[in-house]
This record gives structure tokens, C-alpha cells and sequence, in this order.
């Protein structure tokens, strides 16, 4: 196989104005996905993730068999999800449960909604691994609703679901109302998720929403610094597999996976060096 086959910016500059929605899209999912990511970390919530991203892809396929808004499938199925791993999953042991359960479940209905669908190859593989030309002016409009509620709602709750993630404990020793707080940032998460879900699939969302945070606590513990450079992360990874996937035959998620997973090695081999040192 040529290289040429997989990495051609020949026509980079014409194609640029394709993409200018994803970019967009990109670049407010980097900013959600950086912020919510520091909270999945603290509260152990990587493996819901996952879970809530099946179900957004069952809710996304089911609506795209029948003819409706894909965007409201995803964030229906995301929403879900999330309500259910709130209310039922309490406790870290009846969570992980719940999950693994939802999970299969999301997967299968998700597939078999898709192998029913009559519609182009196209629609069905985006929704797993994303498209880089799949963001028009409504998922763009979308995304801009779901990031404004995600980032109001975290610039209210963040002292105290920050104080109730860290400490749990001593936090509800004060009163915070950490299940309260737990319910919220579920359905926060559930509508990350789903956004992140439109652009680089349902099978990569951990790429967005953990991978970067994960690196910036490799690097440090401020509150301060770890959400900025999950954000960072995130907004690089993002934008920069999306400029890549434009001269590229591929989907754009195994850019944006592979960047955000050397980021996550590199911060790795930082913290490594300056621990040994």
C-alpha cells in the first residue's frame, strides 16, 4: 500500500472549508470533554463511559432507522444511561455491575438497529468510529446547545463536586449533597457523551473523555493545571486528528486516539524522568 494512499495534502486548502463545522464541533467537545474528564477521573468513572457511549449508539441507530434525528438518539440513549447508572449504581460494585450489563445490550440493539437500516454504509460505520464530514449546520448547532448546558451547570456545581469528588467523606460530613451532585454530573456526562459520540464514534469516546485527563494528573495535582491541560490535551488531539484525517483516507478517530494516546505516553515519560530525578 502507498503511503500516499492513506496521507495526501495535495488539496489541503481546498478541502479546509469542508471541515469548518468539525473543527468547530471539535474544538467545543475538546473544551466539555477536558472538563468533564477531570471529574470521571476523581470519581473513578471510566469504565461508565464506556457504558453510556453503547447505549448513545443504540439510541443514535435506532433513531436513524426510523428516519429521525440522529443527535436526539444519541443524547436520548446517552441520558439513559446515565440516569440509570445514577439511581442504581450507588455503590462502585453495583455501578461496574450495571454498566457491564448496559453495555452488551447497547452494543447489540445498536447493531442490529443498523443492519436493519437500509441507508448508506456510511451513516452506519460513522456512528461507530465518527466522520470528519458528518458535522452540518444542526450537529453544529447541537453541539453548541449540549456544551453551553455542560459548562453553565459546571460553573455552578464545580466547587462542591470538586470537594465532593477529592474528599467524599468530609464533604458530606459539611453537607454537601453529594448524590445530589453524583446525578447531576451523571447526566453531565450522558450529554458529553453524546456529543462526542457525533464526532469520533461511539467505539472511541475514552479518547476525549478520559485519555487527556488521565495524562494531566501524570503531570500534576493542581486544580488549577489539570483541567487546563486536559483541555489542552483534548483540543489538541481533537483538532489536530481532524486536520490530519482532511489529507487522510481514514475516519478520523484513529488520528485523534493516536495523538491523544502519545500525549498520554509522553506524560507519562515526563513524570517518569521528574519523579526519578
Amino acid at each position: 500500500m502507498d503511503f500516499s494512499d492513506i496521507i495526501n495534502f495535495s488539496d489541503y486548502d481546498q478541502l479546509i472549508p469542508l471541515v469548518l463545522n468539525s473543527l468547530w464541533a471539535g474544538a467545543l467537545l475538546a473544551l466539555i470533554g477536558g472538563l468533564v474528564g477531570v471529574f470521571v477521573m476523581h470519581r473513578e468513572l471510566s469504565f461508565a463511559v464506556h457504558g453510556i457511549s453503547e447505549l448513545s449508539f443504540a439510541g443514535a441507530a435506532v433513531f436513524l432507522l426510523f428516519s429521525l434525528d440522529v443527535v436526539f438518539g444519541a443524547v436520548f440513549g446517552s441520558l439513559l444511561a446515565a440516569a440509570i447508572i445514577a439511581f442504581l449504581g450507588d455503590k462502585a460494585r453495583d455501578r461496574n455491575s450495571i454498566v457491564a450489563v448496559l453495555m452488551p445490550f447497547g452494543l447489540g440493539l445498536g447493531i442490529l438497529a443498523l443492519a436493519l437500516y437500509p441507508g448508506r454504509a456510511a451513516n452506519k460505520f460513522g456512528l461507530l468510529t465518527g466522520q470528519i464530514v458528518a458535522v452540518d449546520d444542526p450537529k453544529l448547532g447541537a453541539m453548541v446547545v449540549i456544551a453551553l448546558v455542560v459548562l453553565l451547570t459546571l460553573a455552578v456545581i464545580w466547587r462542591p463536586l470538586t470537594f465532593a469528588s477529592l474528599d467524599q467523606e468530609v464533604a458530606r460530613a459539611r453537607g454537601v449533597n453529594d448524590r445530589l451532585l453524583g446525578i447531576v454530573f451523571m447526566m453531565l456526562l450522558g450529554l458529553a457523551v453524546a456529543g462526542a459520540v457525533q464526532i469520533v464514534g461511539a467505539l472511541l469516546v475514552l479518547a476525549l473523555l478520559v485519555t487527556p485527563a488521565a495524562a494531566a494528573l501524570r503531570l500534576t495535582s493542581s486544580q488549577l493545571w489539570v483541567p487546563v491541560l486536559s483541555v489542552t490535551f483534548a483540543l489538541v488531539s481533537m483538532v489536530g486528528g481532524t486536520l490530519l484525517a482532511l489529507g487522510g483516507t481514514l475516519p478520523i478517530s484513529p488520528y485523534v486516539t493516536t495523538i491523544s494516546f502519545l500525549i498520554y505516553l509522553a506524560a507519562r515519560l515526563v513524570a517518569k524522568v521528574r519523579n526519578g530525578a
